[in-house]
């Protein structure tokens, strides 16, 4: 058995037994940190439920930034089919906030998902949860990435190319993710 396999082998035991761990520290203005770069790797034709927890999808950019992952699980090998978002409500826009997600959830049924929105007041934390038990924490959730320049500068539309803040991500498989 050569190193790969062996490599192979012990990641999937680790994996099975809910002790794998990765860490990728995402420097002050870093670029190269699109959703397709830290979530592609951990989506295959086997998810079919995501759960975000994220306090954070409040204001227009993160508004943005959400449909954006969404698009992203739209995309093949992905067969998702509901995505549920824990979320707490901006007080100062909550009309603005519900009538996007609305316009996300009808736009997402066209491709065969189901978003189910909830709102929490209490909410702190940051996870997005995979039913094919992988586990990923943002620092900074879905909002990592820093205002582009101007609406015609590099980066704008491909989070490649963006600036992002200074946040780590935490990746983790578990045995069995929480149904919520």
């Amino acid at each position: 058995m050569d190193r790969a396999e062996q490599l192979k082998g012990y990641l999937k035991q680790e994996k099975e037994a809910g002790k794998y761990h990765e860490e990728i520290k995402i420097e002050e203005n870093a670029t190269g940190f699109s959703y397709e770069k830290l979530f592609k790797p951990y989506l295959n034709e086997t998810v079919t439920e995501v759960w975000v927890e994220d306090p954070y999808i409040r204001q227009v950019h993160q508004l943005y930034n959400f449909l954006r992952f969404c698009e992203m699980l739209a995309k093949k090998p992905c067969k998702v089919k509901k995505i549920h978002l824990l979320t707490s409500l901006n007080e100062d826009g909550g009309d603005q906030q519900r009538s996007s997600l609305e316009e996300i959830k009808q736009s997402l049924k066209k491709y065969g998902i189901t978003l189910d929105v909830t709102d929490s007041p209490t909410i702190h934390d940051r996870e997005i949860r995979f039913n094919n038990g992988w586990m990923i924490k943002i620092g900074r959730g879905l909002d990592y990435f820093k205002k582009p320049q101007g609406r015609f500068s590099i980066g704008y539309c491909d989070f490649d190319l963006r600036q992002c803040h200074e946040t780590t991500v935490d990746i983790f498989h578990v045995n069995h993710t929480k149904k919520s």
